[in-house]
Formats: structure tokens, sequence, C-alpha cells
């Protein structure tokens, strides 16, 4: 299943909290398609993701946004 979240209007630590109620739902083989545009966000997700040992792929987009797929292990 793929989970999508557009957090680009919130600010830290919404979109963290949101995407880790998400993370939770996740069974293996799902995928986060996760939007963020807040600076604190952008620093602190994919620091967590990493310390978790989630896969995930991150690209920038236009307007300061970032998007990230993030993998379900």
């Amino acid at each position: 299943m793929i989970y999508e979240y557009d957090g680009s209007g919130e600010v830290c630590p919404l979109p963290l909290v949101n995407m880790r109620v998400l993370l939770k739902k996740m069974q293996q083989g799902d995928m986060l398609l996760l939007r963020i545009a807040d600076s604190g966000s952008k620093t602190d997700i994919p620091k967590l993701l990493l310390k978790q040992g989630y896969q995930f792929e991150q690209k920038q987009l236009a307007n300061n946004m970032l998007e990230l797929k993030i993998f379900q292990h």
C-alpha cells in the first residue's frame, strides 16, 4: 500500500509526529510518500529515519519542498 502525507504547510514537530503515526500503520512492502517544507522537519526527519534503519529516497522539489519515499522494512 502507498501512503501519502503532505506536510508542506506544517511546521516541526507536526510532520514528524504524523509521519511516525503512519509508519506504525505500515506493513512490510508499504511505502510512504512524504512532502515537507519546514527547515526543522527537513533536518530532523531524515536523521530519525536513518537512526531507525528505514530505507528512503529524498528529492528536492520546487518551492523549497523535500519529497521523501520511505520504505517499510
